[in-house]
This record gives C-alpha cells, sequence and structure tokens, in this order.
C-alpha cells in the first residue's frame, strides 16, 4: 500500500485592535501542488479581545474553504474522466 502525506500550514494574523483575525491555510502535496485559502473573523467592537476565538474561527473557515476547494478539483477530475469514456455500443 502507498502511502502519501500532505501538508497544511495555517498562518494566523491579528490586527492592530484585535478586531479582525485573518487566517491563510495552505496545502502541499506531494505531487508539489499547492492549494490556499484565506479566510476572517470578527471580533463585535462591544465583546471583549479573546484572541483564541478569532484563532479557531478564522482558521476553520479557511480549512473549511479549502476542503470545498479539495471537493471541487476531485469532482472536476472525475467530469474529465468521465467526458473521455466513449459510450459502449
Amino acid at each position: 500500500m502507498e502511502t502519501k502525506r500532505w501538508t497544511v500550514e495555517v498562518f494566523l494574523s491579528e490586527d492592530d485592535r484585535d478586531d479582525v483575525t485573518t487566517a491563510t491555510a495552505v496545502l502541499y502535496t506531494d505531487a508539489g501542488r499547492r492549494h490556499e485559502s484565506v479566510a476572517h473573523a470578527r471580533r463585535n467592537p462591544s465583546d471583549r479581545p479573546v484572541p483564541e476565538i478569532g484563532d479557531e474561527l478564522a482558521a476553520g473557515r479557511a480549512l473549511s474553504d479549502l476542503a470545498a476547494k479539495l471537493i471541487g478539483d476531485g469532482a472536476e477530475d472525475v467530469a474529465q474522466l468521465a467526458g473521455m469514456r466513449r459510450e459502449p455500443r
């Protein structure tokens, strides 16, 4: 059985007022393919700053977007392969 390893890095940054957290999720495949997704979490101005919450929300959103992109890529690949097949006569 072949084992593959894909690596995902998540980079988190906050603005100077801790109002907006930005997460960038980057996937690297063994084949050298790279996928990237960016997402944000915004703090309600009336809430106290809790950076961990922004980190969790922004990272979760970036990873969710990355997952959706991968599913879309797979579906597109399947559709292309299906289009290459000839119908039996």
